[in-house]
């Protein structure tokens, strides 16, 4: 596989954010986040996008060395990449053998004028393959060997006085500064922006709790402490979501060497008793009565996108990035393909997941509905954005219904709950609600809507004894 890149080198193909775009000299060091460019989604549209584990070769002999890109990113013309297929081939092992193939090739690119590797010549290399067990276990030994090189490499730095970066750290550097380092190289640019405002909070809660702690004073008890103390301000699902981003940073700081051992393992989580929860969803009854209070008149308005969410499930963003284009009124389909940013007001994002990216099949009434009120509309622009865009408005809309209908009052993702809620009970598979909803997978609907999985196999018992029964 090559890279391509960016005809021109025009703004608009970079950004502050985005997937690392590496060049030649960008891989004779260590590649970070922070140390290359950054492509933009239209950048990403020219170049070629390629996932974790792919071995990177330069294809000029005088520069760069072999990596392994740790993150997703995007490569230039003048390097040569492979993407190995995991199910057969270990990375790590196909990465060490990567380097005996391009020291063969550089030497001969050398003695030439233009110093270039054949890329062709690359992809033709031959190497001998073990079993895909042998594999993983010769590249765990030369991986072990690597850190270990490095780990002494690191030592003689700091006895020259060294600058102090990320992979410079010691274990006398305070916890709560080695956290925000790891938060800001292996997670800014990676993740969604809400995701990466949640480990934001997270380091500031660490500074709260153990301002003076430092890496190295970092064992089960301390780390049993930390969470306790996090504990007592949250419930147990908040204190989880807390442990799981901390123990991310602390088993890299084992891998690292500054820590002995995992002193997550175990770890006991707390939290505050649960608060009063609102009510998430509503019967068919009620849903059938709150729908029968909108005003759906001739024009879009805040009812409509009710009514849409409610007989979808999409999430609130999703739902705001509907353009007339999205429907198929032929097929009875709705596209999801895309979400509306909300809250930093910036437009069109991609959606939560890739499971995210669906066909959602409609009913003939929604269509019949839909087909006339889009006439005439912009078919790429959203319909139901407009200066007042907040998740709040259509919630406080949709509290004046549920009130005037006399039903619960929920919310917009509550109507999500309730779509997924009425499937569940009407007999239709979780399989098929994950596919509607854009679950990642089964287990996030299962976990999710488990009360009322539990109420249907209650159900289902009671089905079968009868049945039992009659077998006389």
């Amino acid at each position: 596989m090559t890279g391509s890149t960016p005809s021109t080198q025009v703004s608009e193909y970079y950004s502050d954010t985005g997937i690392p775009w590496v060049t030649p000299t960008d891989i004779s060091e260590n590649i970070t986040f922070d140390t290359v460019k950054k492509l933009s989604e239209k950048g990403q549209q020219v170049g070629r996008v390629v996932p974790p584990n792919t071995i990177l070769v330069t294809c000029i002999a005088s520069i760069g060395k072999n990596t392994m890109l740790g993150i997703t990113g995007s490569f230039n013309q003048q390097i040569n990449g492979l993407t190995p297929n995991e199910d057969k081939y270990n990375p790590y092992f196909l990465f060490t053998e990567s380097t005996l193939w391009s020291a063969k090739m550089k030497r001969s690119a050398a003695a030439g004028t233009m110093q270039i590797v054949n890329r062709t010549e690359f992809s033709e290399q031959e190497t001998m393959l073990p079993s895909l067990l042998e594999q993983q276990q010769i590249g765990a030994f030369f991986r072990t060997l690597d850190h270990l090189i490095t780990l002494h490499q690191r030592k003689q730095f700091h006895r020259k006085g060294g600058i102090h970066m990320m992979s410079d750290i010691q274990g006398t550097e305070l916890f709560s500064e080695y956290f925000s380092k790891w938060v800001d190289v292996y997670k800014k640019g990676a993740i969604r922006k809400a995701t990466m405002d949640k480990y934001i909070m997270t380091q500031k809660w660490v500074v709260k709790l153990v301002p003076d702690l430092k890496v190295s004073e970092i064992n089960r008890s301390t780390y049993q402490e930390l969470l306790n103390d996090y504990a007592e301000y949250h419930e147990k699902q908040t204190t989880l979501d807390f442990h799981h981003q901390i123990k991310g940073a602390i088993l890299d700081a084992v891998d690292e060497g500054l820590i002995e051992r995992d002193p997550t393992r175990k770890a006991i989580i707390k939290g505050k008793q649960p608060r009063t929860k609102k009510i998430k969803y509503i019967n068919q009854f009620q849903l059938h009565t709150l729908i029968c209070s909108l005003n759906l008149g001739t024009e879009i308005n805040w009812d409509w996108f009710i009514l849409l969410v409610a007989k979808t499930g999409m999430r609130f963003s999703e739902a705001l990035a509907i353009t007339p284009d999205d429907f198929d009124f032929s097929h009875q389909t709705l596209s999801v393909s895309k979400t509306w940013d909300y809250k930093g007001q910036t437009g069109f994002l991609p959606t939560k997941n890739k499971s995210s990216v669906r066909k959602i099949q409609i009913d003939w009434q929604t269509v019949a509905q839909f087909s006339e009120l889009v006439k005439g509309l912009p078919a790429d622009q959203p319909l139901f954005v407009n200066k007042n865009t907040y998740n709040s408005t259509v919630n406080d809309i949709l509290a004046r219904h549920c009130k005037q209908a006399n039903i619960p009052v929920i919310s917009v993702h509550g109507l999500r709950h309730t779509h997924a809620s009425l499937l569940l009970f009407a007999g239709v598979s979780i399989a098929s609600v994950a596919r509607r909803l854009g679950h990642a997978s089964m287990t996030t609907t299962q976990k999710t809507y488990l009360h009322i999985i539990q109420e249907l196999e209650n159900k289902d018992i009671d089905l079968v004894m009868r049945s039992l029964s009659g077998l006389n």
